[in-house]
């Protein structure tokens, strides 16, 4: 083990919230036990414990994971392209005792344990469990993945809600394959053109997908984290009474290299609804302008998103024009408006029997239809939704 090693793990500055971390705390209170001549046993073994918990028998392994995910002021300046040479200077210290703390063998670490112990506490040392060493933290490659990818939860995961004023991250988002989608091709091509043009780091627009319920239009708006060539998108899902917290949010995403769809899904508004002039002041009229790696996507069954009722035509405001014009006016704030409209007849029955022949009903196609005609009866709905619900039934039944 380096001589000094406690008092380099205390010197580390720039990475400095790594050592709140589990397994480096421990670490830290076994050292400080060391070099004040004791043996702390319990931290050792709190020490794998922590790094077990999280998954992981190498301490190298751990680190370098947190070294590239974990928010840092090195990280962050790298991602802003405001590094100096004193942070510099100060992240390669740091990234050089890392390394030694890494490469530490527990042989060491339970021989001076046993040294400092009685006789008897020989073959309980010994016992103790050893994570594996080794590490070489290389200074050049972990900048150019902050370079690339910036640093924290953002480089990390690809989906996130957004509630309380914090980002959450989505491990395994919910989100569909484009291929494994039916109908509404020319729809879903100009949403995947918009966002191919965001992440190519073009202008893009404001997206507005309106229309029928159970058409596709939030599967549409997910389905882009699986797109080839879309590895730097991000999904950002915020509920309407979120709205009035967008602003910090977006102040956030700015100087990072992702780019970012901020996706509202079922969007209406009521006429005294507080978020109404949130949203409107984020998509456009706000004096701080939106970062160009930011876009917002919304779905709605309202074209003009807020529900007005017939009195509000005939009520005694003296400029009651204005007012509907201003509830209406919301729409028009999306450069791209994009209407899924329910299916007329006989593209609904095709799609019937096509979803239901594609999820494994044996069923012959003449039959097929006169069933899909039966349930469109029944089922005033010809959406997908309302199709793949007519192919499970028809499934259940064979089965």
């Amino acid at each position: 083990m380096k001589e000094n090693l406690y008092a380099d793990f205390c010197s580390i500055s720039v990475y400095r919230g790594l050592m709140d971390l589990p397994p480096l705390a421990y670490l830290r209170d076994l050292l400080e036990a060391l070099e004040n001549g004791a043996a702390d046993v319990d931290s050792y073994a709190n020490c794998f414990y922590a790094l077990a918990e999280e998954g992981y028998d190498s301490l190298a392994d751990y680190l370098f994971d947190h070294l590239r995910y974990d928010e840092s002021p090195f990280a962050d300046a790298v991602a802003r392209g405001r590094v100096t040479p004193v942070l510099e200077k100060a992240a390669r210290h740091d990234l050089a005792v890392l390394a030694d703390i890494a490469n530490t063998r527990c042989t060491e670490l339970k021989g001076m344990m046993a040294a400092l112990l009685p006789e008897s506490w020989e073959e309980s040392i010994s016992a103790l469990p050893e994570w594996n060493v080794g590490a070489a933290f290389q200074f050049d490659r972990l900048v150019d993945f902050y370079r690339v990818n910036g640093c924290g939860l953002f480089a990390k995961y690809h989906a996130f809600v957004w509630a309380d004023g914090r980002v959450s991250p989505v491990a395994h988002p919910d989100f569909r394959p484009l291929d494994t989608l039916w109908g509404y091709e020319r729809q879903r091509d100009q949403v995947i053109e918009n966002t191919r043009a965001l992440v190519e780091g073009k202008a893009v627009n404001n997206v507005l997908l309106y229309g029928a319920s159970g058409t596709g239009k939030s599967a549409t708006v997910k389905a882009m984290l699986g797109v080839p060539g879309f590895e730097s998108l991000r999904l950002i899902e915020v509920q309407k009474e979120d709205l009035t917290d967008i602003p910090k949010l977006v102040r956030n995403l700015g100087h990072r290299p992702q780019k970012f769809i901020i996706f509202i899904d079922d969007l209406a508004f009521d006429k005294e609804d507080k978020t109404f002039s949130a949203l409107k002041s984020i998509l456009e009229g706000s004096l701080e302008p939106r970062p160009d790696n930011v876009v917002i996507y919304c779905t709605s069954n309202r074209r003009n998103l807020v529900r007005q009722n017939f009195s509000d035509r005939r009520g005694d405001e003296v400029d009651a024009r204005e007012t509907i014009e201003d509830k209406v006016s919301l729409a028009a704030r999306f450069g791209l408006r994009i209407l899924y409209s329910e299916l007329m007849k006989e593209p609904f029955i095709r799609m019937c029997c096509d979803l239901a022949a594609a999820s494994g009903v044996t069923m012959a196609r003449e039959e097929m239809e006169k069933e899909a005609v039966k349930w469109d009866i029944r089922h005033p709905s010809r959406t997908p939704r309302s199709a793949n619900q007519f192919a499970a039934s028809l499934l259940a039944k064979q089965k």
